[in-house]
């Protein structure tokens, strides 16, 4: 007997945002394919079949993809190569016969954007655009869950951010947000969304928020180019790597990212959360 997979699918299952959506999905009772890399990594949940694909044009991906009617995309793994990757899938779906990619880009997303990977996320955006494949864009701003990360051993986050504010969404409101839209996705089809948390806070302020949830203080320690540029060349990462990093606060100097949007209320009928929500949550 030969099983049909259904015809939505979901990337990135082994991930943190992918693996939300489809943990969400199964508990709604919608049927979903899996597309990872890694068989053995996708997680167990009710409803889905997995299947190995990854961001290539190849026969494997084409017939993970075959029979798809939507198709939720996340992000390839940062890199230089990622944006090739992205097209390579974008044309193997097309080729599938997919109808409907819904696309996790970013806030700002420009071909000139100051955040080094908004403009890759750009440039997949006019791709799908291109394809003849029916889009809905979902440009979160940055993770409100990643913001922990940034503080170093000593206590500090330092960054050229100046005292510009930055909308931080949750990962968690990307993920239910993105599952209500597959759950309809011709509702959304042409759509573009900018998913943000429900305040812009300013570096200092998420310092002092960082604070209060502890387990330590936290202070925010504003950095000129050349500081922020040698800091993190010292890590000895790759130039590309190193442009990324500093882009981030950058991005948030420009005003890029201090648009607060009710993009997320409005789709899903709850507020997203506050940063300070999310940190004792």
């Amino acid at each position: 007997m030969i099983i049909v997979p259904p015809p939505l699918a979901v990337t990135g299952a082994t991930g943190k945002l992918g693996g939300r959506v489809a943990s969400l999905l199964s508990a709604a009772g919608l049927k979903q394919r899996l597309l990872v890399r890694t068989p053995r990594m996708a997680p167990v949940l009710e409803g889905t079949t997995v299947l190995q694909a990854a961001y290539e044009n190849t026969t494997a991906t084409r017939m993970a993809l075959a029979g798809a009617g939507t198709v939720f995309m996340v992000p390839g793994t940062e890199g230089m190569e990622r944006l090739e990757r992205h097209c390579d899938f974008v044309d193997a779906a097309k080729a599938s016969g997919v109808r409907h990619l819904v696309y996790v880009s970013f806030v700002g997303a420009a071909q000139d954007a100051v955040f080094a990977l908004a403009r890759d996320q750009y440039a997949t955006e006019e791709y799908i655009r291109a394809s003849g494949i029916h889009f809905t864009f979902l440009r979160n701003n940055l993770y409100a869950d990643y913001i922990p990360e940034m503080v170093g051993q000593d206590g500090t986050i330092r960054g050229p951010a100046g005292a510009s504010k930055v909308a931080l969404v949750a990962r968690a409101d990307v993920a239910r947000t993105a599952a209500l839209i597959l759950q309809e996705p011709t509702r959304h089809e042409g759509s573009t969304y900018e998913l943000t948390g429900p305040e812009a806070l300013s570096m200092a302020r998420i310092a002092e928020e960082l604070s209060s949830a502890g387990p330590r203080m936290v202070s925010y320690v504003p950095q000129t180019m050349e500081q922020a540029y040698a800091s993190r060349e010292a890590f000895g990462a790759s130039k590309w790597q190193v442009e990324a990093w500093v882009s981030t606060y950058t991005s948030m100097a420009s005003g890029a990212m201090a648009n607060v949007s009710g993009d997320i209320e409005k789709i899903t009928g709850v507020p997203p959360m506050s940063f300070a929500k999310l940190l004792r949550s």
